[in-house]
């Protein structure tokens, strides 16, 4: 017999415990934005907080602070590897490898049990990202790693707590290994408050609903969230759409790294198949998911979507259940150990705008155009002359606009998917850090042109004063290949970084994201533009003209691009009537507008030779299959090539290596 009957959890107060595990996630996250000492926390909110049921799975999460990427967290196989708990433990893990919940080493995440009378009801969990883990550069990361062991201390699924006892020799040794030991701690300290703050917060509400209504009552909230997000589904035309899209390198001074997928919607379900996606990198860009065909890296595109389409959604595990992921093994959606993971998050971003891509084919009428799909997070590690004690710090995520939507223009300076990575006032970084801003703010020129212009990219300038100050600024990208433009709108300016721009020595870094610079020198970055939508020529005029007069686009702009003339800030009706109908064509817009560099790239590499190119690797054991693919890419040079100009390049590239030659019959 069942110890525990399931009692009826009507509407009403089932929409009660919405509200109050939400509420226990965002005093969780307050009470860690509040006490964290990084900036990358306390301003920055890179840091995530949920409310778990006893399996594991993500319940509840905040709206209005932190990460916004996980409500699909599963922490089932971490939790299961530490094995049985008590009261007063915290489990903890940052290795990417085990149980596939942390994706790079620097986010540590936690959970602490909830006890009711013996049984285990709940957890309180979440994530910080700290500034550095050990490993081979300052604040661990960038493209250029080739294996998970440069990246930083891992810690396997262990308790850090024991029945409340702290065990100090896991953190002695995490203190050791990272570059500012008091960060880390800082954060720690304040990531154990949260905890408690949940672990308060959730006995109230065993106290105030029973045991009983809060078991039940977890997993009545993922039905929900399951069946508003197959609502959605079923309102999008069913059938199959593809789309890919490209980060700039595979690897430092690499070729394009590609992301495909195909979505399939059927119903009130959908299967996204990323088979054609890039293999396994020798670079970071992975992203580890063990297979896992819900894993919440994946899904993050799918959980925008659902979520623009219906804001009053539950953010929780259940919106994973109508989806299947296929993620073939060896490739950059799922790497075998010890493949390099720590620029996961540049892939996630091109994920997201791949999934709004294919979810744009499907129902362009609902979605935006691309947004940035670059964010630079910035660290400087120097030191201080006065002390000369070494000093590292966060400076600031630049972040780009948003995709032209379909009521409106893209959010400027820090849209869409990145909009959850917070500006950190430039006072608070010139306190930690002795570096002078000299300027920040939007870049004019930067968002694609459409009806509904891309928003704006963010410019950072600053200098630095002391030798062999370095600097990382990971998740550079989108310098080559720009934020699409749909339905007439056009590409979003690209990225750059530069090193003392307008002076003799000036040096152009674009994805460069570790280097060195000395005393007195300027670093600048420009992010991406967001996408436009639409034919710019049906643009108002008198929003033309306010782009203008505030310094968005140029006056030559405003007449190139959208066929408007203006004088003095004022616009001449005549002649833009006469040079908009001049340029009004019936011949329909593309889709998309991907910009020249991708229309030039995908004119060499068609469709036709990315499936030639997909079918040989996966033949090849995984060490020998970036080694191939660069190879490869090397040899089609010529426009219009297709599958036999792949696999004549495959048939002589294998016959010079004989370790390769055993595979020419198998592909």
């Amino acid at each position: 017999m069942n110890p525990h009957p399931a009692p009826v959890i009507d509407k009403v107060t089932l929409e009660i415990l919405a509200n109050h595990t939400r509420a226990a996630a965002e005093n969780m996250a307050y009470t860690l934005y509040r006490t964290a000492h990084s900036t990358f926390v306390k301003e920055t909110e890179d840091f995530t907080v949920q409310i778990l049921d006893a399996a594991g799975r993500t319940t509840a999460v905040p709206l209005d602070l932190g990460a916004t990427w996980y409500p699909g967290l599963d922490y089932g196989a971490a939790i299961a590897m530490v094995g049985e708990y008590e009261p007063g433990d915290i489990g903890f893990t940052n290795d990417p490898y085990s149980g596939y919940l942390s994706t790079h080493a620097p986010d540590l995440h936690m959970w602490k049990p909830i006890f009711h009378e013996g049984e285990l009801l709940c957890f309180a969990s979440g994530h910080i990202h700290n500034t550095d883990m050990g490993g081979a550069v300052p604040a661990s990361l960038s493209r250029a790693l080739t294996e998970i062991h440069q990246e930083g201390i891992r810690f396997r699924p262990s308790k850090l707590y024991r029945a409340g006892v702290l065990n100090t020799e896991l953190v002695d040794v995490m203190m050791t290994n990272v570059r500012k030991p008091e960060q880390n701690l800082g954060d720690l300290k304040a990531f154990v408050g949260a905890l408690n703050t949940g672990e308060r917060k959730l006995r109230e509400m065993i106290a105030k609903f029973g045991p009983d209504t809060l078991r039940t009552g977890f997993g009545a909230l993922q039905d929900y969230a399951e069946h508003q997000a197959r609502d959605i589904l079923r309102s999008i035309p069913d059938g199959e759409y593809f789309f890919a899209d490209f980060a700039d390198e595979d690897g430092p001074d690499g070729h394009p790294a590609r992301l495909a997928v195909t979505l399939r919607i059927q119903g009130d379900s959908a299967v996204l198949d990323f088979t054609g996606s890039d293999p396994q990198l020798t670079s970071s860009l992975n992203v580890p998911t063990g297979g896992n065909p819900r894993h919440t890296l994946m899904l993050v595109g799918v959980f925008y979507v659902l979520y623009t389409l219906n804001p009053g959604l539950l953010l929780n595990h259940g919106l994973t259940r109508p989806f299947t992921c296929i993620l073939p093994e060896g490739t950059m959606v799922n790497p075998s150990f010890p493949a390099a993971v720590g620029m996961r998050s540049l892939s996630c971003a091109r994920l997201r705008s791949l999934l709004f891509g294919a979810f744009g084919l499907a129902m362009p009428e609902r979605m935006p155009a691309a947004p940035a799909g670059s964010s630079s997070i910035v660290n400087v590690m120097t030191h201080d002359d006065r002390t000369g004690e070494a000093l590292i710090a966060a400076v600031n995520p630049v972040v780009g606009g948003g995709g032209g939507m379909p009521h409106g223009d893209g959010t400027d300076g820090s849209g869409a998917d990145a909009a959850y990575l917070k500006n950190t006032p430039i006072e608070i970084t010139e306190a930690e850090v002795p570096i002078r801003f000299r300027c920040y703010g939007l870049a004019s020129g930067t968002g694609g042109a459409g009806r509904w212009r891309g928003g704006m990219a963010t410019q950072m300038e600053f200098q630095v004063f002391t030798p062999n100050t370095r600097i990382t600024a990971r998740n550079r990208d989108r310098c080559r290949f720009q934020a699409w433009g749909i339905l007439g709108g056009k590409a979003g300016r690209a990225s750059e970084m530069m090193l003392n721009p307008g002076q003799p020595d000036e040096r152009l870094l674009n994805n460069i994201d570790t280097f060195t610079a000395g005393p007195g020198d300027i670093i600048r970055i420009t992010s991406p533009g967001g996408g436009g939508r639409g034919d710019p020529l049906d643009r108002e005029v008198e929003r033309v003209l306010r782009d203008v007069v505030c310094a968005y686009i140029t006056p030559e702009a405003a007449e190139t691009d959208y066929g408007v003339i203006i004088r003095d800030e004022v616009v001449d009706a005549a002649a833009t009537k006469a040079l908009r109908a001049s340029r009004r064509s019936n011949t329909p817009h593309p889709h998309f507008h991907f910009g020249a560099e991708r229309e030039a790239f995908e004119r060499v590499w068609t469709e036709a030779a990315y499936d030639a190119m997909t079918t040989i690797l996966a033949g090849l054991p995984i060490h020998w299959r970036h080694f191939v693919k660069r190879k490869l890419m090397q040899a089609v040079t010529a426009e219009g090539s297709g599958g036999a100009e792949v696999r004549a390049a495959w048939q002589a590239l294998a016959a010079t290596l004989p370790q390769l030659r055993a595979h020419l019959a198998a592909v």
